[in-house]
């Protein structure tokens, strides 16, 4: 990959884009109020359930599958994905939140990079509500436009994700930075495997019922700093 190839890319999964995404916990907030998770050890141990159970097999693949459909020209494979994906998200909050988040990069690299066909045609698609716009479809499209290998582009996904719930993390525990550190580098590992895996042709599946569960009680919380 070279630079320009690289930074094409990075500015979409940078936290400087506005997708909006410091403003979602994804659930943690529910899960740190109900007292499920206390401690960075806690907090760990949650992301690492998410990322291997739920994400990882789930948004993971639809990224791959974005990915590849950007690749070979496949549009209806786009909107197919885009659909599977909003049907398994049970989930109100964290279902309006990936599509508000994937409607704002879509937005952006339609007018930026309107020079790749399925760009245009998943833009016009989202403004005239026929797809969802879940972030993870949007990321894979722009990704491989962006020249990004699958691998890569499922990873940033990923590791988007670990870091805002760190971000999250940081103003709901007691978590400092060198320790958000110290746990990020632990997910790298996972993110790799997790990255290796996530193939078009998988079927999206997930299991993580916790995450589920508080996601969905967020909503209820009589104080919040989040919007999920």
């Amino acid at each position: 990959m070279d630079a320009l190839t690289l930074i094409q890319g990075l500015r979409f999964v940078d936290s400087f884009f506005p997708s909006g995404g410091f403003a979602y916990s994804s659930g943690l907030e529910a899960a740190v109020q109900g007292g499920a998770v206390r401690t960075a050890e806690d907090f760990s141990k949650y992301v690492e359930d998410l990322l291997r159970h739920g994400m990882g097999r789930r948004e993971a693949v639809a990224v791959a599958k974005a990915w590849d459909a950007q690749a070979r020209g496949l549009w209806r494979e786009v909107i197919a994905a885009d659909w599977e994906l909003d049907s398994m998200k049970t989930g109100q909050e964290s279902r309006l939140a990936s599509r508000q988040m994937g409607r704002q990069v879509i937005r952006i690299a339609a007018e930026q990079m309107g020079g790749h066909p399925i760009l245009r045609e998943f833009h016009a698609a989202v403004e005239a509500e026929r797809t969802p716009s879940h972030l993870a479809v949007s990321l894979g499209l722009v990704l491989a436009a962006s020249g990004w290998s699958r691998e890569d582009a499922v990873a940033a996904y990923l590791y988007q994700t670990a870091t805002g719930m760190m971000s999250a993390a940081l103003k709901l525990l007691p978590i400092g930075q060198r320790e958000g550190q110290r746990l990020l580098d632990g997910w790298m590992p996972l993110i790799a495997e997790l990255s290796g895996q996530a193939q078009p042709e998988s079927s999206m599946t997930s299991w993580s019922p916790v995450q589920d569960i508080y996601a969905m009680r967020h909503s209820r919380l009589t104080s919040r700093l989040f919007r999920s």
